[in-house]
């Protein structure tokens, strides 16, 4: 048989990231078919209020049951907080197994869902699934072989073990008790088991030695529970109903919790099982505690008693009901302790949730693409950001180089003209200067334009006194050196004489060159008024 004394308990400690959400302190429900039993944080209220549920009422209604817990918590008027509840031992299935040594608390839940799985009567995913870890045990050394040759190796120890107490719930039973609290007006946040709680408050009132075996003997008026517990742990318990005790023959209702009891006992004991109890505490609140403790005593060869809470240092109005309050008291305490409840229906230990390396890489290179389309998209965002502020940009100067379009044609075609006359190399004005002094007097005829029409040609508009005066300007024009096409003359009537006009295209030869210094412009006429100030003009007018 293993030795359990060769190795220290099993050091792993429940999760605690799993309690971060929950509030640290609840108020504790326990309840039977008569009875509310409430429990306050820190042990500060113990009450019982009577459920005064129909006889025919149907206690399996969640509804019904809720509704008879919200009327007994405004009997007491009590508005609790977070709650917390307890499953009887007829409603879970407890097992015991050894298991390998797994650090990760959540890769054990994975063997142990695996290991349970194989041997329950339902469905494993009707199934809710909690653990306990009790202690890691040391395998005995394999004993040496006496026909082994000299020098071999003596064979390996075997591994260590954790033995491990599961208890498992229908996932039906624990939606069964959500429902009732959801119809009684309270939140529940945590779900444990009744034989643990009732162990626990067998443990806070000191009347055991630590790593002492003891076993507890809850008293209902329909039913006695019987759990074998050290160090927190309740590798055995066992429930039966009875028949609801007759006020006028208690005997007959004790006698028979005395016979399940001790049949309990004798099962363990007959089982082989270690860590048989060495004493024996009877709880409850019928009446009929001290009776029973009597009876057992008589039957049994270990000290029986009722539980004593005075080292609890309760409130004097709450000694009264804490004898029937054990596992209320239980569920309070441990649901405040570090490591909180040993069994939590509502938050179990999960397992490891597998890994699927195949997705975990197509979901990397998901990422990775997604980060890539990302830094892409940003990259072409801010490039095309920066051309827009260029595009915006020349819009602008576009919109106000076509504002100004007709200025710029205007100076485009003054430069043209400009380059012409440079191109051409010719000094327009000198010929002007020229033509001023070879042309007939003013008298005889004037100039009406004088425009440039085409490289080496000039184009004069003259009006004349007579066809003669023309002819003799044309004369004049070759003589000066230019080449004269021939007159068109038009006669047409003026008011000042000048009835002749015509338009002269002249020609000038490359070859023809002009001295200013030789001309001798007409004199002025005696008349001509043109260059004298503005306010003479208008004196003489």
């Amino acid at each position: 048989m293993a030795d359990r004394d060769a190795l220290p308990a099993f050091p792993f400690k429940r999760p605690t990231a799993g309690r971060a959400k929950l509030p640290s302190q609840a108020t504790s429900l326990d309840f039977d078919s008569r009875s509310l039993r409430v429990v306050s944080p820190g042990l500060s209220r113990i009450a019982v209020a009577p459920l005064n549920l129909p006889a025919d009422a149907d206690r399996t209604d969640a509804a019904v049951l809720g509704a008879a817990l919200a009327t007994a918590l405004e009997q007491l008027k009590l508005k609790p907080g977070p709650v917390v509840m307890g499953l009887p031992r007829a409603q879970v299935v407890l097992k015991t197994l050894l298991l390998p040594v797994v650090a990760d608390v959540n890769e054990l839940a994975s063997i142990v869902h695996l290991q349970v799985g194989r041997d329950l009567p339902f469905r494993l995913a009707d199934a809710v699934i909690d653990f306990q870890i009790l202690r890691q045990i040391a395998p005995p050394a394999p004993k040496p072989d006496v026909n082994a040759k000299p020098g071999a190796e003596a064979p390996a120890a075997p591994p260590p073990k954790v033995e491990v107490l599961v208890a498992v719930a229908k996932r039906e039973a624990v939606a069964f008790y959500q429902r009732v609290a959801e119809a009684a007006g309270v939140k529940l946040v945590a779900l444990g088991l009744l034989p643990n709680a009732g162990a626990r408050c067998v443990e806070a009132c000191r009347v055991v030695e630590r790593g002492q075996p003891f076993a507890l003997v809850s008293l209902r008026v329909d039913e006695v529970s019987i759990e074998i517990a050290c160090d927190s742990a309740v590798p055995f318990s066992r429930g039966a109903a009875l028949k609801p005790m007759d006020a006028n023959a208690p005997e007959t209702f004790v006698n028979a919790a005395t016979i399940e009891a001790v049949r309990s006992l004798h099962s363990h004991g007959g089982q082989g099982a270690a860590g048989s109890p060495a004493r024996v505490f009877v709880s409850g609140a019928t009446g009929q505690e001290a009776a029973l403790a009597t009876a057992l005593a008589a039957r049994m060869s270990v000290p029986v008693a009722a539980l004593d809470t005075a080292a609890l240092d309760l409130p004097t109005e709450a000694r009264v009901d804490a004898g029937g309050s054990a596992a209320a008291i239980g569920l309070v305490l441990g649901y405040a302790d570090t490591n909180g409840l040993p069994f939590d229906f509502l938050n179990p230990k999960r397992p490891a949730v597998p890994r699927d390396m195949r997705r975990v890489k197509i979901l990397a290179g998901l990422a990775v693409t997604a980060a890539l389309f990302i830094v892409v998209a940003g990259i072409r965002h801010w490039l095309i950001g920066k051309r827009q502020t260029v595009l915006d940009a020349v819009t602008a100067e576009a919109v106000l180089a076509e504002k100004n379009r007709p200025a710029y044609r205007k100076v485009i075609s003054q430069a043209a003209v400009v380059n012409e006359w440079v191109g051409g190399e010719r000094d327009w004005l000198l010929h002007y200067a020229h033509l001023s002094a070879v042309l007939p007097r003013s008298e005889e005829m004037f100039l009406t334009s004088f425009a440039v029409s085409g490289p080496g040609a000039l184009r004069l508009g003259v009006r004349a006194k007579s066809g003669a005066i023309l002819a003799k300007m044309e004369k004049q024009l070759r003589a000066a050196g230019y080449e004269v096409k021939p007159l068109a003359i038009t006669p047409g009537a003026d008011k000042n004489g000048y009835e002749f006009q015509s338009t002269v295209e002249l020609g000038v030869p490359a070859k023809l060159k002009i001295d200013t210094t030789q001309l001798l412009p007409p004199e002025r006429p005696a008349d001509d008024a043109s260059l004298d100030p503005p306010g003479r003009r208008r004196g003489g007018g």
